[in-house]
């Protein structure tokens, strides 16, 4: 689905998209090399909240927040629910 945005730039941020759309670069409008940009600002804090998950997968693993998955996933979860509310205690 596509839909506008329109925008009010400073002249510098103007000129900037100008440089980097037209011939002689990647992107033929200032709408691709927008969206291009859009796009690389999302993927970088995607990949900032994945990182910030599986770092915190480490602190549970150091904190002792651990249980051996043993075929039943349901189990698991019920199990860590459990455990969540007695603070981790068996």
């Amino acid at each position: 689905m596509s839909r506008s945005l329109n925008l009010s730039l400073t002249d510098e941020l103007r000129s900037f998209i100008d440089k980097n759309c037209g011939d002689g670069t990647m992107f033929a409008t200032p709408s691709e090399f927008v969206r291009a940009v859009l796009r690389e600002k999302k993927e970088c804090e995607d990949a900032a909240s994945l990182r910030a998950s599986v770092l915190e997968g480490y602190q549970d693993i150091g904190d002792g927040r651990v249980i051996e998955y043993e075929g039943n996933l349901r189990s698991l979860i019920k199990e860590s629910r459990r455990r969540d509310k007695s603070g981790w205690q068996k």
